[in-house]
Protein backbone atom coordinates (compact mmCIF):
# COMPACT_ATOMS: atom_id res chain seq x y z
CA UNK A 1 0.00 0.00 0.00
CA UNK A 2 2.86 2.41 0.79
CA UNK A 3 4.46 1.81 -2.61
CA UNK A 4 1.27 2.51 -4.55
CA UNK A 5 0.73 5.71 -2.54
CA UNK A 6 4.22 6.95 -3.55
CA UNK A 7 3.55 6.04 -7.18
CA UNK A 8 0.21 7.90 -7.09
CA UNK A 9 1.91 10.93 -5.51
CA UNK A 10 4.57 10.91 -8.26
CA UNK A 11 1.84 10.86 -10.93
CA UNK A 12 0.17 13.89 -9.34
CA UNK A 13 3.50 15.77 -9.12
CA UNK A 14 4.31 14.89 -12.73
CA UNK A 15 0.88 16.10 -13.86
CA UNK A 16 1.22 19.40 -11.97
CA UNK A 17 4.72 20.01 -13.39
CA UNK A 18 3.56 19.13 -16.93
CA UNK A 19 0.64 21.55 -16.66
CA UNK A 20 2.94 24.32 -15.39
CA UNK A 21 5.36 23.80 -18.29
CA UNK A 22 2.48 23.79 -20.77
CA UNK A 23 1.09 27.00 -19.27
CA UNK A 24 4.48 28.73 -19.53
CA UNK A 25 4.90 27.58 -23.13
CA UNK A 26 1.47 28.91 -24.09
CA UNK A 27 2.28 32.25 -22.42
CA UNK A 28 5.51 32.53 -24.39
CA UNK A 29 3.70 31.79 -27.66
CA UNK A 30 0.95 34.28 -26.90
CA UNK A 31 3.48 37.12 -26.57
CA UNK A 32 5.19 36.38 -29.88
CA UNK A 33 3.65 39.29 -31.83
CA UNK A 34 3.57 43.05 -31.34
CA UNK A 35 1.17 45.44 -33.06
CA UNK A 36 1.50 49.14 -33.85
CA UNK A 37 -0.72 51.59 -35.71
CA UNK A 38 0.86 53.63 -38.49
CA UNK A 39 1.48 57.20 -37.29
CA UNK A 40 -0.32 58.77 -40.28
CA UNK A 41 -3.46 60.31 -38.78
CA UNK A 42 -5.80 59.47 -41.67
CA UNK A 43 -4.59 55.90 -42.28
CA UNK A 44 -6.28 52.95 -40.55
CA UNK A 45 -3.31 50.57 -40.94
CA UNK A 46 -1.86 48.37 -38.18
CA UNK A 47 1.54 46.69 -38.47
CA UNK A 48 2.35 43.30 -36.93
CA UNK A 49 5.84 42.02 -36.11
CA UNK A 50 6.99 38.58 -35.04
CA UNK A 51 9.17 39.57 -32.07
CA UNK A 52 11.55 36.62 -32.53
CA UNK A 53 12.07 36.73 -36.31
CA UNK A 54 11.35 40.36 -37.22
CA UNK A 55 8.90 39.35 -39.96
CA UNK A 56 6.39 42.15 -40.61
CA UNK A 57 2.89 42.25 -42.05
CA UNK A 58 0.11 44.84 -41.99
CA UNK A 59 -3.67 45.02 -42.19
CA UNK A 60 -6.22 47.78 -42.65
CA UNK A 61 -9.96 48.24 -42.97
CA UNK A 62 -11.47 48.35 -46.43
CA UNK A 63 -14.92 49.43 -47.54
CA UNK A 64 -17.18 46.95 -49.28
CA UNK A 65 -20.53 48.03 -50.67
CA UNK A 66 -23.57 46.68 -48.79
CA UNK A 67 -21.34 45.07 -46.18
CA UNK A 68 -19.61 45.81 -42.89
CA UNK A 69 -16.33 45.97 -44.83
CA UNK A 70 -13.27 43.76 -45.12
CA UNK A 71 -9.89 43.38 -43.50
CA UNK A 72 -7.20 43.95 -46.13
CA UNK A 73 -3.88 42.37 -45.20
CA UNK A 74 -0.45 42.76 -46.79
CA UNK A 75 2.06 39.92 -46.71
CA UNK A 76 5.77 40.33 -46.10
CA UNK A 77 7.56 41.46 -49.24
CA UNK A 78 11.15 42.51 -49.97
CA UNK A 79 13.14 42.93 -46.75
CA UNK A 80 10.09 42.34 -44.52
CA UNK A 81 10.50 38.58 -44.13
CA UNK A 82 12.19 36.77 -41.28
CA UNK A 83 15.53 38.20 -40.18
CA UNK A 84 18.26 36.67 -38.01
CA UNK A 85 16.74 35.40 -34.74
CA UNK A 86 16.77 38.21 -32.17
CA UNK A 87 14.37 40.42 -30.22
CA UNK A 88 12.46 42.81 -32.50
CA UNK A 89 10.05 45.64 -31.85
CA UNK A 90 8.16 48.36 -33.75
CA UNK A 91 8.47 52.12 -33.27
CA UNK A 92 6.38 54.80 -34.95
CA UNK A 93 7.75 58.22 -35.78
CA UNK A 94 5.83 61.26 -34.59
CA UNK A 95 5.35 62.44 -38.16
CA UNK A 96 1.60 62.69 -38.71
CA UNK A 97 1.92 61.89 -42.43
CA UNK A 98 4.23 58.88 -42.08
CA UNK A 99 2.62 55.63 -43.20
CA UNK A 100 5.54 53.39 -42.26
CA UNK A 101 7.13 52.20 -39.03
CA UNK A 102 10.64 51.39 -37.82
CA UNK A 103 11.62 47.75 -37.22
CA UNK A 104 14.12 47.75 -34.34
CA UNK A 105 16.47 44.92 -33.36
CA UNK A 106 16.67 45.47 -29.60
CA UNK A 107 19.85 43.37 -29.24
CA UNK A 108 21.96 44.90 -32.02
CA UNK A 109 20.45 48.37 -32.44
CA UNK A 110 19.88 47.82 -36.16
CA UNK A 111 16.85 49.56 -37.70
CA UNK A 112 14.94 49.50 -40.94
CA UNK A 113 11.91 51.38 -42.23
CA UNK A 114 8.92 49.28 -43.24
CA UNK A 115 5.88 50.39 -45.23
CA UNK A 116 3.24 49.12 -47.63
CA UNK A 117 4.25 49.30 -51.28
CA UNK A 118 1.63 48.16 -53.78
CA UNK A 119 0.40 44.85 -52.31
CA UNK A 120 3.11 43.95 -49.76
CA UNK A 121 5.01 45.26 -46.76
CA UNK A 122 8.61 46.10 -47.70
CA UNK A 123 11.54 47.16 -45.52
CA UNK A 124 14.79 48.98 -46.19
CA UNK A 125 18.04 47.15 -45.39
CA UNK A 126 18.93 47.21 -41.69
CA UNK A 127 21.36 49.92 -40.62
CA UNK A 128 22.68 51.75 -37.56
Amino acid sequence: MGCSHVLSHRKVVFFVVAMAVLSLAQGALAANYEFLAAPETDLNRVYRIDRATGEIGACQYGLKEASVGVTLCYASGEGAGAQAPSEYSLVASRHEREGGVFRIDLRTGLMSICYVLNDAVVCTPQAR
